[in-house]
């Protein structure tokens, strides 16, 4: 074998390697562009359940006015926290208005416990029903988001997303948390 045809050997040899390389990275970058739609689409199904909730709030505080007049504060704080979701531009931004929501609708919800008068009302125990199912609803599509973010994000810190991840722009994505102070029941008292 002559130096000639080595050579063309080992440039075929060595343009296949490129070319599988080349496959392998196209490959990558499609798995990275699948995964971080897929932890778009699932915050849209998060958001979608917001939507649902923001829907059924005004209805309840409607209902729940009609009964209670002097609880004003909690409806003010409802309104604006909803008010901030709608405002807001940014998942992260989203995410700390619904913590307002929440925050507001806990107190409400004790508030209402407190109340005989509603609990026997069929348009609050209605909603109440619907609002308790969206906020499951709401749980399960946050728990399923910060699924979608952990394989995602584990994917561009693994060797060689690691590498090849920041080249093409993707970047590690938010996880959604629980509002500081979540996990203190809200106190209220008449």
């Amino acid at each position: 074998m002559d130096t000639q045809t080595k050579k063309s050997h080992i440039l075929w040899v060595i343009i296949g390697i490129l070319v599988l390389f080349g496959i392998w990275c196209a490959s990558f970058y499609n798995k990275l562009v699948t995964m971080n739609e897929g932890v778009d689409s699932q915050w849209a199904q998060v958001e979608t359940q917001y939507q649902r909730r923001l829907d059924l709030i005004p209805n309840l505080v409607e209902s729940v006015k009609g009964v209670m007049k002097q609880e004003g504060e909690i409806f003010g704080k409802i309104a604006d926290a909803r008010t901030h979701y709608a405002n807001a531009t940014s998942v992260d931004e989203k995410a700390k208005a619904a913590g307002e929501i929440e925050t507001s609708l806990s107190r409400l919800l004790v508030i209402m416990e407190n109340y005989p008068a509603l609990k026997s009302a069929d348009n609050v125990n209605t909603l109440m029903a619907q609002l308790e199912g969206t906020e499951n609803r709401v749980s399960t599509e946050r728990g399923r988001f910060n699924d979608t973010v952990q394989k995602y994000n584990v994917q561009i810190k693994q060797f060689p997303g690691s590498i090849i991840a920041p080249l093409f722009g993707f970047h590690e994505r938010t996880y959604f948390d629980a509002v500081e102070g979540a996990q203190v029941a809200p106190a209220v008292k008449f």
